[in-house]
This record gives structure tokens, sequence and C-alpha cells, in this order.
């Protein structure tokens, strides 16, 4: 599915990509910890959700709920007291079942398999391999994740951006992204290219002209310089 040019590219983006994170890596409290319920409450809560809107609700959630034996324990009235500041109501319905699932049937203990994490309400592929990521640092093809800031980062470096989003595209995109942590270093090269999506390569007026990436990029290639003029990337 992936051909050895493109490889080649994944290799060449991905050395790149670090250097890059290096310097530029986004200060967020969920990346502080490797504790899976920490990691699970933040990636709950930054569904359809701005990181800077989450940041205050999250640390206000663990003050009130620092374990999910706690969580597990409280009412769910008292979870959306403040989950519910985030709108999209049902995250306060997902973190409250997930912990009474975990705490009556596992002692409190989260799982660490992908098809283990599947199998708990309001859990999908990106969310189970956020945690097999950032908590326990797995270095398996199931710690790859997909949002929609790596697969816009991913379909513009291999060209694949007007391409129909279909069964077929979502393969291809999980393709690219098990195959970019398949050699290790799983946690810092997931953070990266989320934050690549976050800060240059964004939905809208991304900022290609200073992303170190555009060297492999077929998007800065083939539309940037049709559409943007150079001086608006710096205004």
């Amino acid at each position: 599915m992936i051909s050895e040019s493109q490889l080649n590219t994944l290799h060449n983006f991905t050395e790149l990509l670090l250097k890059w994170f290096e310097k530029n890596r986004r200060d967020l409290p969920w990346r502080k910890k490797r504790d899976p319920y920490h990691i699970l409450v933040s990636e709950i809560m930054l569904q359809q959700t701005k990181v800077d809107l989450v940041i205050p609700i999250y640390e206000e959630f663990l003050r009130r709920f620092p374990t999910i034996e706690v969580l597990a324990g409280a009412s769910l009235e008292q979870v959306r007291l403040i989950t519910d500041k985030l709108g999209y109501t049902r995250r306060s319905k997902f973190l409250f079942e997930i912990a009474k699932e975990l705490s009556d049937r596992r002692k409190g203990v989260f799982p660490s398999s992908l098809d283990e994490l599947l199998e708990l309400k309001g859990i999908g592929r990106y969310t189970a391999g956020a945690i097999l990521s950032f908590a326990f640092e797995k270095n398996d093809k199931n710690a790859a994740i997909v949002d929609v800031n790596v697969e816009r980062v991913i379909s513009r470096i291999f060209g694949t951006w007007r391409d129909e989003r279909n069964a077929k595209f979502d393969r291809r995109m999980w393709a690219f992204a098990e195959e970019f942590i398949i050699n290790g270093n799983v946690w810092t090269k997931n953070q990266a290219i989320m934050d690549l999506g976050a800060i240059l390569c964004v939905s809208s007026n991304p900022r290609c002209y200073i992303c170190p990436m555009n060297v492999l990029c077929k998007y800065y290639k083939q539309v940037v310089p049709k559409i943007t003029p150079l001086d608006s990337f710096f205004e």
C-alpha cells in the first residue's frame, strides 16, 4: 500500500519533524503525565474542542476527581458540573461510564491492549491509540493515531488531500500513521505530528512558507504557490 518512494519521504519527513518539534513543542499539562486516566480525560475533553478551552477544565476536573476510583464514586451530575462547560455533553457520560466499568470490573486498572480499550464505550480507534502511545508508550502499530490534524498533515505531504474521504482513504491514512511509528519513539513522534498540524499545517491559511517540511510536501509544491502570495504568511 505504501511505495518505496513514499517510505523514503516518510523517513525524511520524520527526521525534519522531530528536529522542528524539539524547539516548537507545546507545553500541555497532560504531556507531563503517563497516567492513562489523565490521558483519557484529556482526549475525551479535546474532542471537537480547542486546546486553550480544555486546559482549565482539565485541571479543574483532576482536582475534583484525581483518580479513576474517585470519579467512579461520584455521580453523573457532579461530573457534568465540570465537563458540560465545554459543551458536547456526551463526554461526561463517557468518562463516568468508563470509570464505573474500570472500577467495577478491573479494580481501576486500565487495559493496555487495543482490543480491550475498544471494548470501553466512548473509546474509539484514535483514543485507544492515544492511550497506548501517550500513557503506555507502546512501540507497535496499535499506538498509531489519526485525528484531523494527523490526517491533514499526511494527506498534504503525500498529495492525497483531494481524495474522496471513504474507507479506502481511511485505511491509507492509518497505514501511513502505523509506518510512521514503526521504529519506536512513539510518544514523541505522535505528539510532534499533532503539533505540526496544530501550529503550522492548520486547516485555513497554513504557514507553509515557514514549515521545514515544505521541501517534501506535495501540497506546498502543487497548491500554495498558485493561491498564496509570499507576503501573506508574514502579516
